[in-house]
């Protein structure tokens, strides 16, 4: 297998008569789950908790096995169940941070390769890959396969490094043109994003977060939290044998836009009801909070709950305007013998309770895992 050398951007061989009535509903569906979350309030501490879960389930696609709950708990100062837990948590926790990182940097300028190499320096920063060259382009040949694979048996080989750079200026040029689908542009620009393999490591991470980064930019989404890994994890064989097609079958790129179309009609679908689940959630707690509460501060403690669903109970403490800790303990005690806290961990010495918003880590998870 020689080193793939990929279509330059723009792809003019596209049938557009099949892929029409897809786009038109990748963008009502897109439409529709932006329209749930508008006049919201809080979407920050509404989605908080699908931000984890999306970091959770990218990392997963690359072979973390850390679950959502584990992330939780491990926030909360519970420690994880041996040395790889540790690592594949710590690796998740990277790309939510490079993912705020990065909404917070397209408030300011558009979308640049040196964004890039800013969120793949913070992906890898003190996890496994933080010593091939994070924050760099690669200068070496890398390759796909089974770990220990030679790469005379890979199974994808990216483009040769001294064309790298090429390849990535005609692919950032293309991010910012003005083409007659953005949505057919975005599936174009993942997949050239994945075939390039720009870095060592961390490039499936990387071409799943600039999804929702594209969206926001091209004014699809009003925010970037759009969260498409759970569609793509569910369909990972085809989502990888339709992206390695693309150096190796002339009429690949149709059956690549059709599948990518697919997975964010479905997946916005899915997105959308459940947001709609968490905000209505967050609804019917509030209304619960104050009544066992009678506080002041109960919505405070919500909001705070929202974004560490299992927490210590000494937590509280350290925010700001809060009630002394006698009162935060008496309102977290209502809130246990009224059902919605669960005790994780009891308190023992200097070491407090660690707690949990069951509903909430059930409805995110689609099953009761506490």
């Amino acid at each position: 297998m020689k080193p793939c050398v990929p279509d330059k951007l723009p792809i003019t061989a596209i049938d557009w008569a099949p892929l029409i009535p897809l786009i038109g509903k990748a963008n009502r569906a897109l439409a529709y789950y932006d329209g749930v979350l508008y006049g919201v309030s809080n979407p920050d501490v509404l989605l908080s908790p699908l931000t984890t879960q999306e970091a959770v389930l990218s990392s997963k696609i690359e072979g973390t096995q850390a679950t959502f709950g584990e992330v939780l708990k491990f926030e909360a100062g519970e420690a994880p169940a041996g040395e790889s837990r540790r690592q594949d948590i710590e690796e998740i926790m990277n790309y939510r941070r490079a993912m705020r990182m990065a909404e917070d940097e397209l408030k300011i300028r558009p979308f640049t390769i040196n964004l890039l190499k800013k969120l793949h320096f913070e992906l890898l920063t003190g996890v496994r890959g933080r010593d091939k060259t994070r924050g760099e382009f690669r200068t070496t040949q890398n390759w796909i396969g089974a770990r220990g694979t030679r790469i005379e048996d890979a199974q994808f080989i990216p483009p040769a490094p001294e064309y790298l750079l090429e390849y990535l200026d005609n692919w950032e040029k293309y991010w910012h043109l003005d083409r007659p689908d953005p949505l057919v542009q975005l599936a174009i620009i993942h997949a050239q994003f994945e075939v390039i393999h720009p870095f060592l490591d961390g490039n499936g991470r990387l071409g799943r977060m600039i999804i929702p980064l594209f969206l926001c930019e091209k004014n699809l989404l009003s925010r970037p939290g759009f969260y498409v890994s759970a569609y793509l994890e569910e369909h990972r064989d085809e989502y990888v044998t339709r992206l390695r097609a693309l150096c190796t079958e002339p009429d690949a790129w149709n059956r690549w836009i059709e599948f990518f179309l697919i997975a964010l009609d479905e997946q916005a679908k899915a997105n959308a009801t459940k947001a709609r689940q968490i905000i209505k959630l967050y609804e019917q707690l509030k209304t619960r909070v104050i009544d066992l509460t009678r506080s002041q501060f109960a919505v405070p403690l919500l909001d705070q709950m929202f974004k560490l669903p299992i927490f210590p109970s000494n937590i509280f403490g350290q925010l700001p305007a809060m009630p002394t800790r006698a009162a935060i303990l008496t309102m977290l005690n209502k809130l246990k013998d009224g059902g919605i806290l669960k005790v994780i961990r009891p308190g023992s010495g200097r070491s407090p309770q660690v707690l949990a918003l069951t509903e909430l880590i059930n409805l995110c998870e689609g099953r009761n895992i506490i």
